[in-house]
This record gives C-alpha cells, sequence and structure tokens, in this order.
C-alpha cells in the first residue's frame, strides 16, 4: 500500500481473527516483524503490536529478518550461521548467529564495499559455518578459497509470502523458552533518510 497502512491494520487483524473464530483476549503473545526494512512499516506494525499487548497484557515479541530468513531454530541445526539480507541503495546486511541466537550487532556494507567485498578484510568464521541468504555464495567465496566443504551455503531470498508463518513459529520458540521477553522495538541498522525533528523525541516504555 502506498499509504493508509495505519488506518487498515487493525481490521484486518479483526479480520484474520473472525476468519479463525478467534478473539484478542484468547492470544498468549503477539508477534511482529522488526526489520530491518521500511522505517515507516516497522514503526506502523512496532508501534500497533506494542499497543495492542499492553492493553491485552501479554507479551510483543520482535522477529527480525534475519531470523525471517534463517526460519525456526532446528535441533539438528548448525551452530553457527551467517545470514545476508538486501540493504536499501545496493548495500547489504549481515548477521551472525550463534546456537539459533543472534550473536552480536548485524553489520551493513555500503555499496562500494559491496562491489569489491571479496577483498574486505572480513573476519573468517569458524569452519562449517553455514552461510544464508542471496549473498551467502559471494560470502563463502569472500572467506578463502571457496569450497563448499568449508562453509555450506543457500543462497536464497526470503519469501514474503511465508514470513508471517515464520515470524509466528519463531515467536512461539521465544516464548517458549521463558524468562522475561523484551518488549517488541524496531531494528534499524542505518540511520533514517529523514531529517530529524527539532522536537525532543518521545520516550521508548521498557
Amino acid at each position: 500500500m502506498a499509504k493508509g497502512q495505519a488506518e487498515r491494520l487493525i481490521p484486518v487483524l479483526e479480520k484474520v481473527l473472525a476468519d479463525e473464530g478467534a478473539v484478542w483476549e484468547e492470544l498468549d503473545a503477539i508477534a511482529v516483524g522488526i526489520g530491518p526494512g521500511n522505517f515507516t512499516g516497522i514503526r506502523i506494525g512496532v508501534s500497533a503490536a506494542r499497543g495492542l499487548a499492553l492493553s491485552l497484557g501479554i507479551p510483543s515479541i520482535g522477529v527480525s529478518s534475519f531470523e525471517i530468513a534463517r526460519g525456526p531454530a532446528s535441533r539438528d541445526g548448525p551452530e553457527r550461521q551467517i545470514v545476508t539480507l538486501n540493504g536499501p541503495r545496493d548495500t547489504i546486511y549481515l548477521q551472525h548467529f550463534t546456537d539459533g541466537h543472534p550473536f552480536g550487532g548485524p553489520r551493513i556494507l555500503g555499496a562500494d564495499e559491496r562491489r569489491n567485498w571479496i577483498d574486505l578484510d572480513l573476519p573468517v568464521p569458524p569452519e562449517g559455518t553455514e552461510l544464508l541468504g542471496p549473498y551467502a555464495e559471494d560470502l563463502m567465496l569472500a572467506f578463502g578459497n571457496g569450497a563448499p566443504s568449508l562453509f555450506p551455503f543457500h543462497a536464497s531470498d526470503i519469501d514474503w509470502r511465508r514470513a508471517s508463518g515464520i515470524i509466528a513459529r519463531v515467536a512461539t520458540e521465544k516464548l517458549n523458552r521463558g524468562g522475561d521477553i523484551p518488549a517488541a522495538k524496531p531494528l534499524y541498522v542505518r540511520a533514517a533518510d529523514a531529517a530529524p525533528s527539532a522536537e525532543a523525541p518521545p520516550v521508548i516504555l521498557p
């Protein structure tokens, strides 16, 4: 949608519940994609999820685009993974995972770095690290002699038609682990393009 997402979102969610014969009060948690992605879309989605979760007294669980790309954790999956994503303006996003959990912050490679990233001094991960996403093969080549046996790779992009189901399964994993679940918040890898407001920013509740 070019505009009107915020006005359309809640009616869409109500229709989803009605189609399943469910009501808001039956929900255990609300899962939401937190990016990286479109700034406006992320803010609308996260704000709605946090508002609904607060009113219902349930957790809002953020699921990143990196987690969507790698999918739910597998018990027999690799110990280490690196996920690549398409970024805006010919950039690339990277995120490391260990035992199914994000490890360290995401990284962005600029357009110039992307064109020459085989020559970048990227830290070589341990042998057996699985490489995922549209630039998995390029990353494998950047890490040495390009032997797939050292760094298995799967060069595929996110199928956004399946994303909502993956978000639900990843969020369910987080919910089932128990413990404190931090409220969902946007995952920004780069700064916003818009000029910052002269007014003081709102306080984001924990």
